[in-house]
């Protein structure tokens, strides 16, 4: 599949899940024996780690379909750009979608600022520039866009691999935004 393909793909899955009617393919033991000599995943998904997002539904996906990084606040820290390196450089994934969420508590987090002790303190300083980015009475939901934008292009500015990938025209990274309620993810940018 193209990235244009990919994007439709991610796009009408996300459709069905809206409208409740998920198709549910390659989910089966089949599918999961086809997967034992490997995976080919056509998009990866940077995703924050919140239980109420779950990229595989949200883009009524199978098994295999999708490389999924899961970490609070979606920020790409070396762990996390590691490994979608390895989607881009070793399973030749072409899409790469960070994916923030309504009501993000790691970004609320680190709005509201404090201290949180070490590892956390840590890990929201990554959301600091969406915040520096946005007004001064930016909405949540505006932070947390901001800094799915900001995480896009820093996956490509802190990554030759992915940079690579991307000035080659062989992957695109694609911000988007997932409403709770809905289910609608909405692409960005």
């Amino acid at each position: 599949m193209e990235v244009n393909e990919i994007l439709e793909r991610l796009n009408e899955g996300n459709k069905r899940f809206v409208a409740d009617k998920l198709n549910g393919e390659k989910q089966d033991g089949s599918r999961r024996d086809s997967l034992t000599g490997g995976q080919q995943p056509f998009a990866i998904v940077l995703s924050c780690a919140d239980s109420r997002v779950v990229p595989e539904l949200a883009f009524d996906t199978g098994l295999g379909e999708l490389f999924v990084v899961r970490v609070a606040g979606n920020i790409a820290n070396t762990s996390s750009m590691a490994s979608i390196e390895y989607a881009v450089a070793h399973l030749g994934s072409k899409v790469i979608v960070v994916l923030g969420h309504e009501s993000c508590g790691a970004v609320t987090a680190a709005v509201n600022g404090g201290d949180n002790g070490y590892n956390l303190n840590h890990l929201l300083s990554h959301v600091a520039p969406a915040i520096a980015a946005s007004s001064e009475n930016a909405s949540i939901a505006e932070v947390v866009k901001k800094n799915a934008e900001l995480t896009a292009e820093e996956l490509k500015n802190r990554s030759e691999i992915i940079r690579n990938a991307v000035d080659s025209g062989n992957v695109k990274i694609q911000p988007a935004y997932y409403h709770l309620g809905s289910g609608e993810v909405e692409m960005l940018g």
